[in-house]
């Protein structure tokens, strides 16, 4: 006996006590950053007027893809966002690269807001006249940064209340000063003369693509609010927090972003001979600073928007600590980075590790590398972690339908293709304009990558086991007959017709339950269901021991029962899958439902599908044969239940149906399907039965009962091979039969070929 019902871990998990305002605030905080400050100038001189219509379309961007977040963060409201919704709808190795991806780029974006905090805190410093203790800009720089980063972990090492509450009014903070910004901004732009030239004339001097370059270049200041889903296992009410925070800072960040460039166009003095735009882009990372000095009275507007620079930086640092760590966190949970990753702290709740291992990193970065280059390298990520997400929405909405969403995006799959497109296109602009950066994002996939498959991928297969809660192995044979259950009364059934089919060949039955793990708990929380499954087991057994035939239990967790009853098979290599099917289902678009249809599409073994009736005493079962190996399996697996049968003798009877005023071929076609279906195979009591009827499905059901009379037990059909479309996957023949028989019915269809089974696979992951 092996019981791994012990060897589960305690569930590691983070408290929740951020509401809606603090998450709002901590996306706000996440997309109004230094991008803002450093790029408008920047990107008007590249797209010059056309700088508003750059954050207009960024902003529509950012929405499609915010959808997508919304959606998921609300369906599963765990830390780690992006990375966890990844590695459930595309696997384990897609999982852990868009992690690796969006941990970097939260990290290096950190260490970007870190260094510009340290570059406005020294301009502040220098301006005031405060003595520089013979540091140089660059040293006073440093060392600023260094204090900012180590201040902030501190703040998020203590608990994400506290660090909510400093970003809370960070934010709130450079919020109103940009919004001072804007109004004295608009101001002056009306009291210019033919301001409206300014947006009107020649609005897009550069062309096109350099729109589409500005917009790359400016794309990492829209990106922020996926951190509020990375907060889902700490938010109250995740399912309507989530959808709304995300869509209240996007809407926000693009109201004051399109506020700004329209100010900064319309406001600014450009010297004589030159464009606004080309001023702007003179001045670069000054030029927000430019326009302030000009349109804010008393002359402060330099200081007012250096102070506005140090609040933006802090609270986007505030913001990227946050994510990554919450990345990084949820990685290590799942084995994906180091265990020490996922520690929690006793008394503060927070992932201190992940939190001090993050910004150990983010310093590193900003005192070692070219940090320009690797954020741009960051912005890619981000493009491609966005690109991930929009197919995992596609993918998510076929495999986890039920799933309980807070908001679900309209016109799936148009919507995330359309967003899928533009983060491709955005990207490819950026290695137009600097190859380079693509060169440091490729290089840091694949030593992400390289470490997956030496050493993470490995402790993950490992870690799978905890999928099983309970596992009991009497005896081990080469022939295994699997039955997932989910009721007494289906586990009383299929426990004596798995039994008598084990006992036949020589083999074990092996009886499954799936628990199935809502997508909002992880799966080892599932473990608290245990007890559910086993009186099913235990009636299994029951039913097995009276045709003395061993049996292999397991309790298993899965989000989804189909691919975890797939996953039994592959595992234990079983021969015959028995699936329960009470006539009906509740899932749209299925035909046998949920569970069955994904299973009969692509089978791993030998499927027998019962629609299970009132259990009759057994003494006739009617096979229905139409030639083929369907057929054999059917007649074979009639012959093995009426030879067990120990209360009376059985008679099996072999029904072929040719047309109305059939012709010698026909009986001679009837007569080859019976001698395909018994080769090698004998029975005393069995019949061989010709009707004429042109259609063969009432056929059937006329031979199987009468309205006076139910003239068999039993009706064992082998499936249709007609055709390999998913609604003819067993034929319309069976459907029909299984739906209107009066007595219990077995549909056999053989296993995929392998080839086969292999195009359909890869045809699933890319789906």
């Amino acid at each position: 006996m092996n019981n791994n019902q012990t060897s589960i871990p305690e569930e590691v998990t983070l408290s929740r006590n951020l509401g809606l305002f603090t998450i709002t605030m901590i996306g706000v905080g996440g997309m109004i950053g230094a991008g803002i400050f450093v790029l408008t100038g920047i990107a008007a001189g590249v797209a010059g007027p056309a700088l508003v219509l750059v954050f207009l379309l960024n902003g529509m961007i950012a929405l499609i893809t915010g959808m997508a977040y919304a959606e998921l963060g609300s369906a599963f409201p765990e830390a780690g966002g992006g990375y966890l919704w990844v590695k459930e709808g595309l696997g384990g190795t897609q999982g852990f690269l868009a992690g690796w991806m969006s941990w970097f780029a939260h990290v290096v974006a950190g260490s970007l807001y870190a260094l510009g905090f340290g570059r406005f805190g020294a301009e502040v410093w220098l301006n005031l006249g405060l003595p520089s203790l013979g540091l140089s800009v660059g040293q006073m720089t440093i060392i600023l940064t260094t204090m900012i980063i180590a201040l902030l972990t501190y703040i998020n090492y203590r608990g994400s209340s506290e660090a909510g509450t400093i970003g809370n009014i960070v934010t709130v903070a450079k919020i109103l000063i940009l919004v001072l910004f804007v109004i004295f901004g608009l101001a002056a732009m009306f009291r210019t003369e033919h301001w409206t030239a300014r947006f009107t004339d020649n609005f897009m001097p550069t062309g096109w693509l350099n729109v589409l370059v500005a917009m790359g270049l400016t794309f990492i200041a829209f990106e922020g609010y996926e951190i509020i889903a990375q907060s889902g296992e700490e938010v109250i009410e995740p399912y309507h927090n989530v959808p709304r925070a995300i869509f209240f800072a996007i809407g926000i960040a693009v109201t004051i972003y399109l506020l700004v460039s329209i100010a900064s166009i319309g406001a600014v003095t450009a010297p004589a001979g030159m464009q606004p735009y080309q001023y702007l882009g003179l001045k670069k990372e000054l030029a927000v600073i430019e326009v302030a000095q000009q349109t804010f009275p008393w002359g402060i507007g330099y200081w007012v928007l250096l102070i506005s620079g140090l609040f933006s930086t802090m609270s986007a640092l505030n913001a990227t600590t946050y994510s990554s760590s919450r990345v990084s966190f949820a990685m290590g949970r799942d084995r994906n980075l180091p265990e020490i990753f996922s520690r929690i702290h006793p008394t503060r709740h927070t992932p201190y590790w992940a939190v001090l291992i993050s910004g150990g990193v983010m310093l590193l970065f900003a005192w070692l590398l070219p940090i320009e280059s690797v954020a741009a390298a960051a912005d890619i990520m981000f493009l491609l972690l966005f690109l991930q997400v929009n197919l995992t929405l596609v993918r998510l909405r076929t495999k986890l339908p039920d799933l309980k969403r807070g908001f679900r995006v309209p016109w799936v799959p148009f919507i995330p293709i359309l967003g899928l497109v533009l983060n491709g296109i955005l990207a490819i602009t950026l290695f137009q304009y600097a190859p380079m950066v693509w060169f440091i994002a490729l290089g840091w996939i694949i030593v992400g990558m390289l470490a997956y498959y030496a050493h993470f991928s490995k402790i993950e297969a490992m870690e799978t086991h905890k999928e099983v809660l309970l596992e009991e192995v009497l005896v081990s044979r080469d022939f295994s007959v699997l039955i997932p259950v989910v009721d007494l009364e289906q586990a009383r059934i299929l426990g004596n017709i798995g039994a008598i089919i084990a006992q036949a060949n020589q083999g074990e039955l092996m009886a499954l339950n799936v628990i199935n793990v809502p997508a909002q708990m992880s799966l080892s929380e599932g473990r608290v269901f245990l007890k559910e499954g086993r009186p099913l087991l235990d009636m299994v057994i029951e039913q097995a021991k009276k045709r003395d035939a061993p049996v292999h239990t397991i309790i298993r967790l899965g989000r989804d029962t189909s691919e975890a009853i797939q996953k039994t098979v592959q595992e234990n290599a079983s021969n015959l899958i028995l699936l329960g099917w009470p006539g009906y289902t509740h899932s749209p678009g299925k035909i046998y439902g949920s569970v069955i249809d994904p299973i009969l599409k692509n089978p791993p073994a030998d499927i027998a599908m019962v629609r299970y009736r009132t259990q009759r005493l057994l003494q006739s079962i009617l096979v229905p044969v139409s030639g083929g190996p369907n057929s054999h399996r059917a007649v074979k697996m009639a012959i093995n239940m009426a030879a067990a049968e120990q209360e009376c003798e059985v008679q099996v009877v072999l029904l072929n149906v040719v047309p109305t005023n059939p012709t010698a071929v026909h009986f001679a076609l009837a007569e080859q399907a019976f001698k395909e279906s018994l080769e090698g195979l004998q029975y005393n009591n069995l019949e061989t039965r010709i009707v004429e009827n042109d259609a063969v499905a009432d056929a059937i059901l006329n031979e199987a009962s009468s309205q006076e009379q139910i003239k068999h037990d039993f009706i064992i059909i082998g499936a249709s091979e007609e055709s390999r479309l998913h609604n003819f996957v067993v034929g319309s023949i069976p459907e029909k039969i299984a739906n209107s028989a009066k007595v219990t019915v077995i549909i056999l269809k053989k296993r995929s070929h392998p080839i086969i089974s292999f195009y359909r696979l890869i045809a699933k992951k890319w789906r």
